[in-house]
């Protein structure tokens, strides 16, 4: 049970911040970034949630409460360096919620008809919303896979303090992203489908017809 009973710590103000594993690092850290990002997505995919009511069904609407849930798990993944050894067994993203996303993106993705162009982040506030939340997420597992980069996916040795970070939850935001592409395009079903890219539709050169007079 987590129980919070002060907001502020002042524990940070030298630009300082504790990981679970009760080591500090700068807030710069890129794994503190990753996690910070996932936090954002998080966020974001609530307001669509708020959006959601009325226009998803109830089975929707719990794949995206249970995907909030999924990625405050996966913040305390990354916010734990993998280890050989812990006096506690930390939450970790397994591979059978990607596997889950992968079965939603198919489920979802049967139902809309093929994609023939590129499409516009818009068409209903859902629909908007979820955009929004992809991009965020999209930028979470960059965040993700820079950590990887800088401290690799192997468990800390000893004298080493600087564990690993999961590869899964990176591969887990990366389906992530797709489901939410998925969920946005059927979110625009009822109100006229997706609103396509027509590249450079405004530039193109309008008729002589229509052609402001030049003094």
């Amino acid at each position: 049970m987590v129980k919070l009973t002060k907001i502020y710590t002042r524990t940070g103000d030298e630009g300082l911040t504790g990981l679970s594993d009760f080591s500090r690092t700068r807030k710069t850290d890129p794994r503190i970034e990753a996690y910070a990002d996932v936090d954002e997505a998080n966020s974001a995919i609530g307001v669509a949630v708020a959006l959601a009511h009325g226009e998803f069904d109830a089975e929707t609407l719990a794949l995206l409460s249970q995907i909030q849930n999924d990625l405050f798990d996966l913040g305390a993944d990354l916010s734990n360096p993998l280890n050989e050894h812990y006096e506690y067994e930390p939450l970790r993203v397994d591979a059978i919620w990607i596997d889950a996303l992968e079965e939603a993106i198919d489920k979802y993705n049967k139902q809309l008809e093929k994609l023939d162009s590129f499409i516009l982040p818009g068409g209903s506030g859902l629909a908007a919303g979820l955009h929004l939340a992809r991009t965020v997420v999209r930028r979470a597992e960059r965040a993700t896979w820079h950590a990887i980069e800088k401290y690799g996916t192997d468990p800390a040795k000893k004298g080493n303090n600087n564990g690993g970070v999961s590869v899964l939850a990176a591969k887990y935001l990366n389906r992530l992203s797709d489901l939410l592409f998925v969920l946005a395009r059927f979110a625009n079903i009822k109100h006229g489908g997706d609103v396509k890219w027509i590249p450079a539709s405004n530039r193109r050169e309008r008729p002589a017809s229509t052609r402001p007079e030049q003094d």
